[in-house]
């Protein structure tokens, strides 16, 4: 019996093109320009077909962005599609973000009811299973303190425990298993491992590999909208894996791997220095924009010093895709440290071990000031230039065998010491004491 069917479904959305960045942008007249402008076509989800049978466990997996949530709101009727039709057979139950129903002035007690309530569980139901719920939450002694009080390990425990407690004939699963410490994570793949012996139906969609191969009897890889592998477990993780370098999109559409000032007279600085050219490049010296996680990675950055008798510091900022600021970086070498430059070319380049950044996109912004005496600010370019940091799962990352999501703004590999002392059993040591 087949109880989820998806028949070339399509999700479009109409998006307006913003330009805040330009001042007329934000002027009345630019605001009303841009009511009249044509909205973009983005197509969320396009022509997916899959079929789940009763009883069977689906994951999703891809990238961000790959349309995989799109997917679950659509099944869950949050969202309704532009094309195509979905077939539902059974009572469906959506975990999409743990806790949303919770209030946070009520106790942890009286959200259970609420929060079970919303989920679709009559009143004498949560009643029944109240016991078991808090027992499963690992929270008892405070069951009856606010939530505002709650830490987010707590908060996050109890509102998988609730919807642990569901009794759906489909459950729909979005990165609700990444909860907790280790321990709680292993009881929530447990209790949705009893769910699926029980005959239930789930779709689980994660970034956790291991979870999803654990968990899955099949396996869907999506990228940009489409089902692009479908088969088992291992075959179809085993293609995400190799796929991601070259399936990896930038969050900095636009921008590329190197920039230049061909024009003396209008590029940016002053009548001291002005930059010419910034890239990202290899150890080999080849520009490029997508970089293996264990590599080093070179920004460069040409200059011309127009006056001498300057102390000139280049210097970097790194932002990752979400614009949070990573790290400062200037020209602190010996040689050129407190040394004024003479008139000529320079080509300055900053070396970013590998292992290191987190995979993802990161901005850089290009900057050279002078800090001796009285700090002066020679150019600085907001969006030099922008690259792609991609994780190979090969296992000698920093990500070591771990498949899962991995936090952070970034991932160095640290030196590790491990020292090791034998101990005694209390009979051991008895017996030694008798042979002495």
């Amino acid at each position: 019996m087949i109880d989820l069917r998806f028949d070339s479904v399509s999700k479009k959305y109409l998006i307006r093109q913003e330009e805040e960045d330009d001042p007329k942008a934000r002027s009345l007249a630019g605001r009303l320009r841009r009511l009249w402008q044509r909205p973009r076509e983005f197509w969320a989800v396009r022509n997916v077909s899959f079929e789940v049978h009763r009883g069977e466990a689906l994951g999703i997996i891809g990238h961000n962005g790959a349309g995989k949530s799109t997917v679950l709101k659509l099944l869950a009727n949050i969202v309704t599609p532009s094309q195509g039709e979905i077939m539902i057979n059974g009572q469906l139950a959506a975990l999409i973000e743990v806790g949303s129903g919770f209030h946070q002035e009520l106790t942890g007690r009286e959200n259970v009811y609420l929060s079970g309530s919303i989920l679709g569980m009559r009143r004498n139901e949560i009643t029944r299973k109240l016991d078991s719920i808090i027992e499963f939450s690992g929270i008892r002694e405070f069951i009856d303190t606010p939530v505002k009080r709650y830490s987010s390990g707590m908060f996050v425990r109890l509102g998988f425990s609730i919807a642990a407690h569901l009794d759906p004939d489909i459950l729909l699963l979005d990165e609700v298993l990444a909860v907790g410490d280790a321990a709680f994570q292993s009881k929530c793949l447990e209790r949705v491992n009893d769910l699926r012996r029980g005959g239930k139906t789930i779709l689980f969609i994660s970034h956790d590999l291991g979870a999803v191969e654990r968990l899955c009897d099949r396996v869907l890889l999506m990228q940009r909208g489409e089902v692009i592998a479908s088969g088992s477990p291992a075959e179809v993780i085993d293609q995400y894996k190799h796929s991601a370098a070259t399936s990896f999109t930038s969050s900095f559409q636009g921008m590329g791997a190197v920039r230049e000032w061909p024009d003396a007279q209008t590029a940016p600085g002053d009548g001291i220095v002005r930059l010419r050219k910034v890239r990202a490049r290899t150890e080999e010296g080849e520009t490029a924009a997508v970089f293996d996680i264990r590599r080093p990675i070179g920004v460069e950055m040409t200059y011309e010093v127009l006056e001498p008798g300057h102390v000139l510091i280049p210097n970097y900022y790194f932002f990752n895709q979400e614009q949070q600021l990573l790290f400062y970086a200037q020209d602190l070498e010996p040689d050129s440290r407190g040394q004024s430059r003479p008139a000529g070319q320079y080509v300055s380049t900053a070396w970013i071990p590998g292992n290191f950044l987190i995979n993802g996109s990161i901005l850089v912004a290009a900057n050279i000031t002078s800090d001796i005496s009285v700090v002066a600010h020679h150019f600085h370019v907001r969006e030099a230039v922008a690259f792609n940091v991609v994780d190979s799962f090969d296992g000698d990352s920093t990500r070591g065998d771990y498949t899962g999501p991995i936090g952070g703004l970034i991932r160095p590999r640290l030196n590790w010491t491990t020292q090791f002392r034998e101990t005694h059993t209390a009979n051991e040591c008895v017996l030694e004491g008798e042979s002495a």
